[in-house]
Protein backbone atom coordinates (compact mmCIF):
# COMPACT_ATOMS: atom_id res chain seq x y z
CA UNK A 1 0.00 0.00 0.00
CA UNK A 2 0.69 3.38 -0.22
CA UNK A 3 3.05 4.90 2.42
CA UNK A 4 1.90 8.63 4.23
CA UNK A 5 4.51 10.20 6.00
CA UNK A 6 7.29 7.11 5.75
CA UNK A 7 3.78 4.47 7.40
CA UNK A 8 1.24 2.99 5.35
CA UNK A 9 -1.49 5.20 4.35
CA UNK A 10 -5.04 5.00 6.56
CA UNK A 11 -8.05 5.23 4.93
CA UNK A 12 -10.97 5.39 6.97
CA UNK A 13 -14.69 5.04 5.85
CA UNK A 14 -16.98 7.41 6.91
CA UNK A 15 -20.81 6.84 7.08
CA UNK A 16 -23.39 9.89 7.65
CA UNK A 17 -26.18 8.66 9.33
CA UNK A 18 -28.88 10.64 11.68
CA UNK A 19 -32.50 10.02 12.23
CA UNK A 20 -33.89 13.37 11.79
CA UNK A 21 -34.39 13.16 8.05
CA UNK A 22 -36.97 15.11 6.43
CA UNK A 23 -38.14 13.23 3.66
CA UNK A 24 -38.31 9.89 5.24
CA UNK A 25 -37.49 10.21 8.87
CA UNK A 26 -35.69 7.68 11.12
CA UNK A 27 -34.84 6.15 7.80
CA UNK A 28 -31.36 4.62 8.45
CA UNK A 29 -33.28 2.22 11.39
CA UNK A 30 -36.15 1.03 8.97
CA UNK A 31 -35.86 -2.91 8.90
CA UNK A 32 -34.38 -4.96 5.97
CA UNK A 33 -34.28 -8.13 6.17
CA UNK A 34 -34.91 -8.34 9.52
CA UNK A 35 -32.38 -5.82 10.65
CA UNK A 36 -31.91 -2.31 10.39
CA UNK A 37 -31.15 -0.48 7.21
CA UNK A 38 -27.79 0.54 8.71
CA UNK A 39 -26.57 -2.58 10.46
CA UNK A 40 -27.48 -4.30 6.58
CA UNK A 41 -25.53 -1.07 5.14
CA UNK A 42 -22.46 -1.94 7.48
CA UNK A 43 -22.52 -5.67 6.37
CA UNK A 44 -21.80 -4.60 2.79
CA UNK A 45 -19.24 -1.90 3.43
CA UNK A 46 -17.65 -4.34 5.57
CA UNK A 47 -16.79 -6.55 2.71
CA UNK A 48 -14.54 -3.84 1.04
CA UNK A 49 -10.84 -5.09 1.57
CA UNK A 50 -8.90 -1.37 0.56
CA UNK A 51 -10.19 0.01 3.71
CA UNK A 52 -8.75 0.23 7.03
CA UNK A 53 -11.45 1.29 9.24
CA UNK A 54 -15.19 2.46 8.98
CA UNK A 55 -16.68 5.07 11.48
CA UNK A 56 -20.22 5.93 11.85
CA UNK A 57 -20.51 9.71 12.07
CA UNK A 58 -24.26 10.85 13.45
CA UNK A 59 -25.23 13.67 15.37
CA UNK A 60 -24.98 15.38 19.35
CA UNK A 61 -28.66 15.16 19.57
CA UNK A 62 -29.82 12.86 21.93
CA UNK A 63 -32.73 11.56 19.06
CA UNK A 64 -29.88 10.12 16.91
CA UNK A 65 -28.54 8.07 20.54
CA UNK A 66 -29.81 5.04 18.66
CA UNK A 67 -26.80 4.87 15.77
CA UNK A 68 -24.76 5.13 18.64
CA UNK A 69 -26.12 2.21 20.48
CA UNK A 70 -26.48 0.19 17.05
CA UNK A 71 -22.85 1.05 15.62
CA UNK A 72 -21.51 -0.61 19.01
CA UNK A 73 -23.08 -3.68 18.55
CA UNK A 74 -22.35 -3.76 15.09
CA UNK A 75 -18.22 -3.06 16.75
CA UNK A 76 -17.70 -0.37 14.88
CA UNK A 77 -16.86 3.27 15.96
CA UNK A 78 -19.17 6.12 15.99
CA UNK A 79 -18.48 9.94 16.69
CA UNK A 80 -20.55 12.29 17.36
CA UNK A 81 -20.93 15.82 15.66
CA UNK A 82 -22.81 18.96 14.45
CA UNK A 83 -25.98 17.96 12.92
CA UNK A 84 -25.84 20.07 9.79
CA UNK A 85 -22.30 20.44 9.30
CA UNK A 86 -20.81 16.85 7.95
CA UNK A 87 -17.35 18.79 7.24
CA UNK A 88 -17.33 19.02 11.12
CA UNK A 89 -18.15 15.20 11.14
CA UNK A 90 -15.89 13.87 9.04
CA UNK A 91 -13.18 15.92 10.85
CA UNK A 92 -13.76 14.62 13.73
CA UNK A 93 -13.68 10.53 12.19
CA UNK A 94 -10.42 11.85 10.58
CA UNK A 95 -8.95 13.17 14.01
CA UNK A 96 -10.08 10.31 16.33
CA UNK A 97 -8.83 7.24 13.85
CA UNK A 98 -5.48 9.36 12.58
CA UNK A 99 -6.81 9.18 9.04
CA UNK A 100 -4.63 9.93 6.04
CA UNK A 101 -7.63 9.67 3.75
CA UNK A 102 -11.39 9.65 4.25
CA UNK A 103 -14.00 8.14 1.84
CA UNK A 104 -17.15 9.44 1.92
CA UNK A 105 -20.64 6.81 1.69
CA UNK A 106 -24.05 7.98 2.99
CA UNK A 107 -26.18 6.04 4.92
CA UNK A 108 -28.89 6.43 2.19
CA UNK A 109 -26.76 4.14 -0.10
CA UNK A 110 -27.82 0.60 1.68
CA UNK A 111 -27.21 -1.30 -1.36
CA UNK A 112 -23.67 -0.06 -2.36
CA UNK A 113 -21.53 -2.85 -3.87
CA UNK A 114 -18.11 -3.54 -1.97
CA UNK A 115 -16.65 -3.75 -5.21
CA UNK A 116 -16.99 -0.52 -6.40
CA UNK A 117 -15.47 0.80 -2.54
CA UNK A 118 -12.67 -1.21 -3.37
CA UNK A 119 -12.32 -0.02 -6.90
CA UNK A 120 -12.55 4.15 -6.18
CA UNK A 121 -10.38 3.80 -2.73
CA UNK A 122 -7.63 1.47 -4.71
CA UNK A 123 -7.57 3.77 -7.84
CA UNK A 124 -6.78 6.58 -4.92
CA UNK A 125 -4.40 4.35 -3.44
CA UNK A 126 -2.80 3.58 -6.36
CA UNK A 127 -1.71 6.93 -7.54
CA UNK A 128 -1.14 8.45 -4.08
CA UNK A 129 -0.47 11.30 -3.45
CA UNK A 130 -1.01 12.53 -7.38
CA UNK A 131 -4.88 13.19 -6.45
CA UNK A 132 -6.38 15.30 -3.73
CA UNK A 133 -9.78 13.55 -4.23
CA UNK A 134 -11.35 10.93 -6.37
CA UNK A 135 -14.77 10.09 -6.32
CA UNK A 136 -16.92 8.16 -9.07
CA UNK A 137 -19.49 10.75 -8.96
CA UNK A 138 -18.47 13.85 -11.37
CA UNK A 139 -19.09 12.86 -13.47
CA UNK A 140 -21.38 9.36 -12.47
CA UNK A 141 -21.92 6.22 -14.37
CA UNK A 142 -22.82 3.65 -11.54
CA UNK A 143 -26.49 3.87 -10.78
CA UNK A 144 -27.80 6.30 -7.72
CA UNK A 145 -26.75 4.76 -4.35
CA UNK A 146 -23.34 3.63 -5.25
CA UNK A 147 -21.10 7.21 -3.73
CA UNK A 148 -18.06 6.94 -3.32
CA UNK A 149 -15.88 9.65 -2.24
CA UNK A 150 -12.18 9.96 -1.25
CA UNK A 151 -10.30 12.78 -0.21
CA UNK A 152 -6.81 13.37 1.14
CA UNK A 153 -6.77 14.59 5.16
CA UNK A 154 -4.90 18.10 3.93
CA UNK A 155 -8.05 18.58 1.56
CA UNK A 156 -10.67 17.78 4.11
CA UNK A 157 -8.28 19.98 6.74
CA UNK A 158 -8.63 22.85 4.08
CA UNK A 159 -12.16 22.27 3.48
CA UNK A 160 -12.75 22.65 7.44
CA UNK A 161 -11.15 26.24 7.65
CA UNK A 162 -11.82 27.54 4.31
CA UNK A 163 -15.83 26.30 3.36
CA UNK A 164 -18.18 28.94 4.56
CA UNK A 165 -21.22 28.23 2.49
CA UNK A 166 -24.11 26.22 4.05
CA UNK A 167 -24.10 23.52 1.15
CA UNK A 168 -20.67 23.20 1.22
CA UNK A 169 -20.48 22.31 4.84
CA UNK A 170 -23.79 19.86 4.76
CA UNK A 171 -22.20 18.07 1.86
CA UNK A 172 -18.77 17.64 2.77
CA UNK A 173 -16.61 17.68 -0.50
CA UNK A 174 -18.09 20.05 -3.04
CA UNK A 175 -15.41 22.96 -1.53
CA UNK A 176 -13.16 20.52 -3.16
CA UNK A 177 -14.19 19.13 -6.47
CA UNK A 178 -15.75 22.42 -7.59
CA UNK A 179 -12.38 23.93 -7.57
CA UNK A 180 -10.68 21.62 -9.94
CA UNK A 181 -7.98 24.26 -10.09
CA UNK A 182 -6.47 24.25 -7.20
CA UNK A 183 -7.10 20.50 -6.25
CA UNK A 184 -6.16 17.52 -8.11
CA UNK A 185 -9.40 15.61 -8.88
CA UNK A 186 -9.84 11.80 -10.21
CA UNK A 187 -13.02 10.40 -11.37
CA UNK A 188 -14.00 6.15 -11.85
CA UNK A 189 -15.39 5.38 -14.48
CA UNK A 190 -18.09 2.14 -14.38
CA UNK A 191 -15.94 -0.15 -16.62
CA UNK A 192 -18.80 -1.62 -18.74
CA UNK A 193 -19.26 1.45 -20.47
CA UNK A 194 -22.53 2.03 -19.19
CA UNK A 195 -24.08 4.99 -17.73
CA UNK A 196 -27.55 4.08 -15.08
CA UNK A 197 -26.49 6.83 -12.71
CA UNK A 198 -29.60 8.95 -14.16
CA UNK A 199 -31.81 5.76 -15.26
CA UNK A 200 -31.35 3.85 -11.85
CA UNK A 201 -32.26 4.79 -8.33
CA UNK A 202 -30.67 2.68 -5.49
CA UNK A 203 -30.25 5.34 -2.63
CA UNK A 204 -33.17 6.44 0.01
CA UNK A 205 -34.68 9.79 0.34
CA UNK A 206 -38.52 8.39 0.18
CA UNK A 207 -40.97 5.78 1.13
CA UNK A 208 -40.93 4.77 -2.78
CA UNK A 209 -37.22 4.28 -2.49
CA UNK A 210 -37.01 2.33 0.17
CA UNK A 211 -40.00 0.07 -0.67
CA UNK A 212 -37.53 -0.85 -4.30
CA UNK A 213 -35.04 -1.54 -1.72
CA UNK A 214 -37.15 -3.65 -0.03
CA UNK A 215 -37.67 -5.93 -3.11
CA UNK A 216 -34.06 -5.76 -4.64
CA UNK A 217 -32.78 -6.96 -1.07
CA UNK A 218 -35.57 -10.05 -0.80
CA UNK A 219 -34.70 -10.89 -4.08
CA UNK A 220 -31.46 -11.10 -3.90
CA UNK A 221 -30.21 -11.58 -0.19
CA UNK A 222 -28.57 -14.85 0.46
CA UNK A 223 -29.34 -16.42 4.27
CA UNK A 224 -25.72 -17.47 3.98
CA UNK A 225 -25.20 -13.91 3.33
CA UNK A 226 -22.68 -13.34 6.40
CA UNK A 227 -20.10 -16.54 4.51
CA UNK A 228 -21.19 -15.43 1.02
CA UNK A 229 -20.43 -12.33 -1.10
CA UNK A 230 -22.41 -9.60 -1.31
CA UNK A 231 -24.91 -9.54 -4.50
CA UNK A 232 -22.82 -7.74 -6.72
CA UNK A 233 -24.49 -4.22 -8.76
CA UNK A 234 -24.97 -6.30 -11.81
CA UNK A 235 -27.16 -8.76 -10.46
CA UNK A 236 -29.38 -5.77 -8.88
CA UNK A 237 -29.46 -4.27 -12.44
CA UNK A 238 -30.24 -7.64 -14.08
CA UNK A 239 -33.12 -8.13 -11.75
CA UNK A 240 -34.76 -4.71 -11.99
CA UNK A 241 -34.41 -5.09 -15.97
CA UNK A 242 -36.10 -8.07 -15.57
CA UNK A 243 -38.68 -6.75 -13.03
CA UNK A 244 -39.94 -3.41 -14.59
CA UNK A 245 -42.81 -3.08 -11.93
CA UNK A 246 -40.03 -3.03 -9.36
CA UNK A 247 -37.78 -0.73 -11.05
CA UNK A 248 -40.97 1.81 -11.91
CA UNK A 249 -41.79 1.85 -8.06
CA UNK A 250 -39.26 4.96 -7.32
CA UNK A 251 -39.37 6.25 -10.87
CA UNK A 252 -40.86 9.89 -10.12
CA UNK A 253 -38.04 10.13 -7.94
CA UNK A 254 -35.08 9.15 -10.83
CA UNK A 255 -32.68 12.25 -10.97
CA UNK A 256 -33.15 14.07 -8.05
CA UNK A 257 -29.89 15.36 -6.39
CA UNK A 258 -29.21 18.31 -4.21
CA UNK A 259 -26.84 20.08 -6.81
CA UNK A 260 -30.28 20.98 -8.10
CA UNK A 261 -30.76 23.36 -5.46
CA UNK A 262 -27.51 24.67 -5.92
CA UNK A 263 -27.02 25.03 -9.62
CA UNK A 264 -26.27 29.12 -9.47
CA UNK A 265 -23.31 28.18 -6.64
CA UNK A 266 -21.45 25.29 -8.24
CA UNK A 267 -19.27 26.59 -10.17
CA UNK A 268 -18.42 23.45 -12.07
CA UNK A 269 -19.07 19.37 -11.93
CA UNK A 270 -15.19 18.92 -12.46
CA UNK A 271 -15.88 17.25 -15.31
CA UNK A 272 -12.37 17.87 -16.06
CA UNK A 273 -11.45 14.88 -13.75
CA UNK A 274 -9.03 11.95 -15.17
CA UNK A 275 -11.23 9.10 -15.42
CA UNK A 276 -10.07 5.89 -14.45
CA UNK A 277 -12.05 2.27 -15.43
Amino acid sequence: MASAGGRSMKVVVVIQARLGSTRLPGKVLLPLGGRPLLERMLERVRQATTADDIVVATTRHAADAPIVSLAAACGVRCIAGHPDDLVDRHLAAARATDADAVVKIPSDCPLIDPAIIDQTIGFYRANHPRFAFISNLYPPSWPDGNDVEVMSRDALEITGREAKLQFQREHTTPFIWDQPERFALGNVVWANGRDLSASHRLTLDYQEDYQLIQAVFEALHRSDADSAPAFTVEAIVDYLEAHPEVRAINAMHVGKSWTQAHKGELRTLATGAEAAS
